[in-house]
């Protein structure tokens, strides 16, 4: 196997605003180290608002501070992205793996502004996003990955969590049970059961905090091979 096995490989990740800077540093330095290439994607386009628009700007989003890691008045991290890196334009045939990323840029994306929905589920379903990555979910030679809040996007589909075998971030957790998913837990080694750390149920992969990026990527990086084969 090449010390690159993910050579010719495509890693998409998905973030807004709120995403944490050291994660994003992870998928973009370790999945390039692995030989993938990586784009990171939102949702740009709202209304007219995309390119063309006489107010158009380039998209950038701006990371989380965390007053635990870091001093409260520092200045969050950008995050900038290309004009096509929306929803719209996305092609997931062009992809290996999905990942959402941590915490609340999930939550974010599940805005709507759809004004004739039929009832409040497709509603909530109409988000660019989260029609995306349920598209995701359809496609079981592409892994999904999802961290720490991540399967926030995957909740207005209750179904597609249904019978998942997952692990999430505490404050997530009642509603991906609500979901019908089953939250793993383990031993953690002084007798304790606590939530997993990283659990790979099949295309889909997930991670309990931002701690457990590295296995995380590690895990998704396993899928793709067995899906595709190493370079």
């Amino acid at each position: 196997m090449s010390n690159k096995p993910l050579t010719g490989r495509k890693v998409a990740v998905i973030v807004e605003h709120k995403f944490i800077p050291e994660e994003i540093a992870a998928y973009r330095d370790c999945f390039t180290l692995l030989g993938a290439s990586v784009d990171f994607i939102s949702r740009l386009y709202y209304g007219d608002y995309k390119p063309g628009s006489p107010y158009w700007r380039q998209a950038v989003f701006y990371s989380d501070v965390d007053p635990t890691d870091m001093e409260p008045w520092q200045s969050p991290e950008l995050c900038r992205m290309n004009d096509d890196m929306d929803p719209t334009k996305i092609n997931l045939d062009e992809y290996d793996a999905l990942i959402q990323s941590a915490n609340y840029t999930s939550v974010r994306l599940r805005y709507t502004e759809v004004t004739d929905a039929a009832d409040a589920r497709s509603f909530v379903q109409s988000a660019p996003m989260v029609r995306l990555f349920a598209e995701a979910m359809k496609r079981k030679d592409l892994v999904k990955g999802a961290l720490c809040h991540g399967l926030w996007t995957l909740t207005p589909h209750p179904e597609l969590l249904k019978g998942r075998r997952v692990t999430c971030h505490t404050v997530v957790m009642a509603d991906i049970l609500n979901c019908g998913a089953e939250v793993v837990f383990e031993e953690n080694g002084d007798g304790k059961r606590t939530p997993a750390r990283v659990v790979a149920d099949g295309d889909l992969v997930t991670g309990f905090s931002k701690h457990e990026v590295l296995p995380f990527i590690d895990a998704i990086a396993a899928g793709i091979i067995a899906r595709r084969g190493a370079a």
